[in-house]
């Protein structure tokens, strides 16, 4: 199982587990309308520069490193290491900040409430998470680092040789 299968499952879960929170979107300077909509759902990077701004709200979903690791006398463990971003946007402040705090909280509920996702990767403890004290107004940002279990990969070399 790869890293790729796990960003799909973990793809379709956040947006299962995020799409009934709707969240400010910046206001269109010609028609003036205020709107909101749930937060789009990115895997490693945006689609463009300025969809950085221009996309929010948005999780993105970014892979870090993968670990194999086998101790002596141990089974091999494999491991994924997946960031969440959440950006959002807000003239009120306090809005903002707590519109972050509660996408990633929503997150973090269900991960730990199922803890696991695509029928094959465990959550690993401990769940990071942090809202981005920085004061970047209008626009708001936290993370959470997650690690995940993953099936192994077994040796096809190895089994001829035993």
């Amino acid at each position: 199982m790869t890293p790729l299968e796990l960003l799909d499952a973990l793809e379709d879960f956040v947006k299962r587990e995020t799409k009934d929170i709707l969240l400010p979107v910046r206001v269109d300077r010609k028609s003036g309308d205020h709107k909101e909509r749930p937060a789009e759902v990115y895997k490693m990077r945006l689609p463009t520069k300025s969809a950085k701004i221009e996309r929010i709200p948005y999780l993105l979903l970014q892979y870090i490193k993968s670990t194999d690791t086998q101790e002596p006398g141990q089974r091999p463990e494999s491991a994924c290491m997946v960031r969440i971003v959440a950006a959002t946007y807000s003239e009120d402040e306090s809005e903002g900040a707590m519109c972050v705090l509660n996408l990633l909280t929503r997150i973090r509920v269900a991960l730990l409430r199922d803890g696991i996702i695509g029928e094959r990767f465990m959550l690993k403890p401990p769940l990071e998470m942090i809202v981005y004290p920085d004061s970047t107004a209008p626009y708001y940002l936290g993370e959470m680092m997650t690690e995940w279990t993953m099936p192994i990969i077994e040796s096809e070399v190895q089994k001829i040789w035993q």
